[in-house]
């Protein structure tokens, strides 16, 4: 067998001469950290394919376009309403809630004001978007995920409420009770 066979297959080449010169273990341990990482990349291969490394892993980039991770929704609560001041898990109006003593705004959007509602328009559209964010809120286990910024001016923490990977939020702007948030609080009336 030829040196070159015995190299190409990956083992350990033990020379007389390379022994002398002090590579052989120079050589050695080169093809033991060539057989290591062939071992993490095959892991890695088939990790994958199981989906290891994440939720629907395999399916991400199947049919040429990105599908987006199932989120572990592990939080609820039973939620009701909550007009003024600290509530526990209550609603206070399309984009505010409270959630275990904490006051979170959801932050991907803005709802109409229902305190005070600058018009009658406003009052009844943040009426209804209150209600819609309840009931979104008790629909079953949700995540809440953090952004950019971790409160905002009032104190709210801010995060993107999700169900299955789906921003509560964006339910809500399809619905036409809220707005994607641009940064800027601009009239509904």
């Amino acid at each position: 067998m030829t040196r070159g066979s015995r190299k190409q297959r990956g083992e350990v080449v033990w020379l007389t001469e390379a022994r002398r010169a002090g590579q052989g273990r120079l050589r050695r341990k080169r093809a033991k950290r060539s057989s290591f990482a062939m071992l993490v990349i095959g892991g890695m291969l088939i990790g994958g394919g199981l989906g290891w490394f994440g939720p629907d892993v395999a399916r991400r980039f199947s049919g040429g376009q990105a599908v987006m991770p199932v989120a572990r929704d592990t939080l609820s609560a039973r939620f009701g309403f909550c007009h003024s001041g600290g509530g526990t898990n209550c609603v206070v109006d399309g984009d505010t809630f409270w959630f275990q003593g904490e006051r979170v705004r959801v932050m991907d959007i803005d709802a109409p004001e229902t305190h005070p509602p600058r018009c009658a328009e406003e009052a009844a559209l943040g009426a209804r978007a209150t209600q819609r964010l309840q009931a979104l809120m008790n629909a079953g286990p949700f995540s809440l995920e953090s952004g950019d910024r971790d409160t905002d001016r009032y104190g709210r923490t801010l995060r993107v409420v999700t169900r299955g990977g789906q921003s509560i939020g964006e339910m809500l702007v399809a619905e036409g009770l809220a707005r994607e948030w641009d940064g800027a609080r601009r009239p509904w009336c």
